[in-house]
This record gives structure tokens, C-alpha cells and sequence, in this order.
């Protein structure tokens, strides 16, 4: 905005300037130029005076060469005799003297020469002439140094009023820049951030008033929705339990665990509900976190389980932060859901690798892809991860839904032979902020 109003200003004001500056210059220059005819025309009357008086006197001459010295023009007087006074010889066969002796009337005339005035007098002994003329450098003289002037004056009220408008758009755009602030703030989560706009314009205080209303109204959903959510927990728990009751209460034990692998499924079904429900609650707005420490922190916690189990667990963290767009509690259930189905589909001892890295990146975190990936070495399966026995299928359907909110695609399952599965979770963007998808490794 502020760059927009300094060009307007410019453009007006240069319009403004030019329509001013342009007739301004051409007025001078005439003034000039009328200036230097009219003391001219001065300087010859006043000669044409002298020769009236003193024609026939010898002194004449030095009178005139007085009367010409400390003006700009020259002049000169062609005697009744033709001698030429102040100029060279011959000037006395000029045609505009002849001209003037034949037709006795006095005229200006205008070239590239200059200016010039010629005044016949006439004498007892005939007809003087009297010839004064200006120069085109006379003529114009002091036009340069009056034109410099102007303009020099044109671009300091140009000058003058960009500055102004800079500082007018810079009290313009400045409340508008705390207003964007303050929305970029709530954008990353912060929403006890409110805008103060002081000094700004009606329509910004309003703008403020409204962008704080917003994050009013925003506060109370979510408070609503977290409310909600609890009593979505409880309302669904409470008749889970009542049928698993009713289930070990069933005579026939074969229906007996089969309502129980039911109603545990349904179970299990709930919770991922529940907890893809309570997403927004755990992360108000958008949400980031540090990927190592994140899956460093999983790692130490499933490292005793592998101990026990024999499983030889290679580990490749790195030693910087990674940040990724994700909530921390998220990344850690998607860390924990993939070591998990490690340790429930494959036999004890056998090795499994969780790595993150940086992908196409920078030292310096100016850019590139974070990629985690967690692999086994199991026998593979004949089927598809639905036919698993005492699996749901509802972890990794669980990963696909969080990368999904943040805008990426699933992982995929390995395949029969080889290695049981592989998954990987891909995260790329300019600054590493931003989840594109969620591939296999």
C-alpha cells in the first residue's frame, strides 16, 4: 500500500509540475527575449537622440562609443557621409540601411543573427542611421540559469511530496501491518493474540475490532468442541462396556469369544475415532514439531521391550532439529502405531531399523525433505494386511488419517515375500514446513 501511494502521489504530482514547469519555462525565455528587445530599442533611441544634437560636431563620436559601453547591445551610426561609427565599414551598403535612408521609417528585424533596430534621423546635411542589434547569446541570455531554477524547484516539491506521502502511507500501512501480525499469530496457534491498532484510520480500527472478534468467536468453538468431545468419549465407552458384559455372560463359549473379538474391534474403532476427534483440540490451529526429538523419545521407549525380545533395533537420528508440520502427540502416535506393528506381526528377534533423515536438504535448514522410515526384516505376509490374524487393520489406517490432515497420502504395506512391510512418511517443502505426502520408503 505504501508503495502504491507514493507512485500515486509521484504521478500527481509530476503531472501537476510538468503543466506548471513547461508554461513557466517558456513564459522566462519570452520575458527574456522581450527584455533584451526593449533595452534595444532603448539604447537605439537614445543614440538617434545624440545625432540629432551633435551631428555635426567632431566630438560625436566618442559620445557614442560612452553612451554604447555597459550595455549588452551593440550599436552603430552610419553618417550622412556613409562613415560608419561603433561597426565596420561595411555596414553603410547594408540593404536594411538603405532601406531605412529610402523609406525615412525605423523597423526591427528578427533572424538568426539576432536582433536588430535601425532608426533613421534625419539631419541638415541628410539622413543618419542609427543600427542597434542583439545577439541570439543576448538575446537569450540568463534563460539557462532561470530555466535550471525551475526545474531544480519542480523536482524539490516533487521530492517534498513523496516524503510526505511516505510518511502518510507508512501511517496508513503500519496499523495494517499490525493487524497481519496479529492474524499470523492466531494462524500459528496463538489465540490470546489480540490486535491494538493506534493511529490508524476508522476502517483499520474496525478491521481490528473485527479480526478480534474472530478470534473471540474461534476460542469459543473450540472450547465447545473439546466439551463435546469429552461426552462424545463417555457416550460411546458406556455402552461398549455394557456389551461386553452382556458378551461373558453368554453360555455358548465359541459365541462367547467371538462377540468378544467383536465388541474388542469396535473397541478399537472408537478410540481412533475419538482420538482423530480430539485432533483439533491437541493442536488449536496449525501445529509443529521437532521430528528428532519426537522419534528419539519413541525409540528410547520401545528399546527395553526390543531387549527383551532379542530384536536387534538400529537407530539413525539426526543430531539437528528437524521441524515438521505436525503435532507433537500426533507424530508420536504414528512413531508408536508403526514400531507396534513390528513387535505384534513379526517373530521375537527379529531386526528392525527406524530412520529419519534429511532428503535433498541443506545443512543450514534452508530447504529439502524430512523422510521417516521404519523397516523389519520379517518373513512378509501371503495377504494383505486385513487377513492378519487378531488385526483390525486400524494402525497404519490410523497414520494415513493424521498425514492426511495435514494434506498427504497413505503409506503402503509390504507385500508377501521379503520383508513383512516397509512404511515411510515423506515430509517436503521450501522450509520444511509443509506435509506434502506420506509415501512408501
Amino acid at each position: 500500500m505504501r508503495r502504491r501511494i507514493s507512485w500515486l502521489v509521484a504521478l500527481t504530482t509530476s503531472t501537476v509540475v510538468v503543466s506548471f514547469v513547461i508554461p513557466l519555462c517558456l513564459l522566462v525565455r519570452s520575458m527574456v527575449e522581450e527584455r533584451a528587445r526593449a533595452g534595444a530599442d532603448q539604447e537605439a533611441r537614445n543614440i538617434a537622440i545624440l545625432v540629432a544634437r551633435l551631428h555635426s560636431s567632431p566630438e560625436m563620436a566618442s559620445v557614442i562609443a560612452e553612451q554604447d559601453q555597459g550595455v549588452e547591445a551593440s550599436t552603430a551610426v552610419i553618417t550622412t557621409d556613409k562613415t560608419v561609427l561603433g561597426g565596420p565599414q561595411t555596414l553603410a551598403k547594408d540593404p536594411e540601411i538603405r532601406l531605412a535612408i529610402r523609406s525615412q521609417t525605423s523597423f526591427t528585424r528578427t533572424d538568426a543573427t539576432g536582433f536588430r533596430v535601425i532608426i533613421p534621423v534625419q539631419v541638415e546635411e541628410g539622413t543618419a542611421v542609427v543600427r542597434t542589434s542583439v545577439t541570439p547569446a543576448q538575446l537569450h541570455q540568463g534563460v539557462t540559469r532561470a530555466w535550471t531554477a525551475i526545474i531544480a524547484l519542480g523536482l524539490s516539491l516533487m521530492a517534498l511530496s513523496l516524503l510526505i506521502a511516505f510518511r502518510l502511507g507508512r501511517r496508513v500501512s503500519e496499523p495494517l501491518r499490525q493487524v497481519a501480525d496479529v492474524a499470523h499469530r492466531l494462524r500459528e496457534g496463538e489465540l490470546d493474540a489480540r490486535a491494538h491498532v493506534e493511529g490508524g484510520t476508522e476502517e483499520t480500527e474496525e478491521l481490528a475490532q473485527a479480526l478480534n472478534g474472530l478470534a473471540e468467536r474461534t476460542g469459543e468453538l473450540l472450547a465447545a468442541e473439546r466439551a463435546a468431545v469429552g461426552d462424545l468419549s463417555h457416550r460411546l465407552r458406556t455402552p461398549v462396556s455394557a456389551l461386553r458384559l452382556d458378551a461373558e455372560a453368554v453360555p455358548d463359549p465359541e459365541l462367547g469369544s467371538r462377540l468378544q473379538e467383536h465388541i474388542a474391534a469396535l473397541q478399537v474403532t472408537i478410540d481412533a475415532i475419538v482420538t482423530e476427534a480430539r485432533r483439533p483440540v491437541r493442536s488449536d490451529l496449525r501445529a509443529q514439531c521437532d521430528a528428532t526429538s519426537a522419534v528419539a523419545d519413541r525409540v528410547d521407549f520401545w528399546r527395553a521391550l526390543a531387549e527383551d525380545q532379542g530384536r536387534l533395533m538400529k537407530v539413525a537420528v539426526p543430531a539437528r532439529p528437524l521441524v515438521v508440520p505436525l503435532a507433537e502427540d500426533d507424530l508420536t502416535d504414528m512413531v508408536d502405531v508403526l514400531i507396534d506393528n513390528v513387535f505384534h506381526h513379526t517373530p521375537e528377534e527379529t531386526p528392525f531399523a527406524v530412520d529419519l533423515r534429511l532428503v535433498n536438504g541443506v545443512a543450514d535448514g534452508g530447504g529439502g525433505t524430512v523422510l521417516l522410515t521404519v523397516v523389519d526384516d520379517g518373513p512378509g505376509l501371503a495377504g494383505g494386511r486385513r487377513d492378519r490374524p487378531g488385526s483390525t487393520g486400524l494402525g497404519l489406517d490410523i497414520v494415513r488419517r493424521t498425514a492426511s490432515g495435514c494434506g498427504a497420502t497413505s503409506p503402503s504395506s509390504g507385500a508377501a515375500g521379503g520383508r513383512a512391510w516397509r512404511s515411510g512418511c515423506r515430509w517436503c517443502g521450501p522450509d520444511l514446513h509443509d506435509l506434502v505426502s506420506l509415501i512408501d520408503a
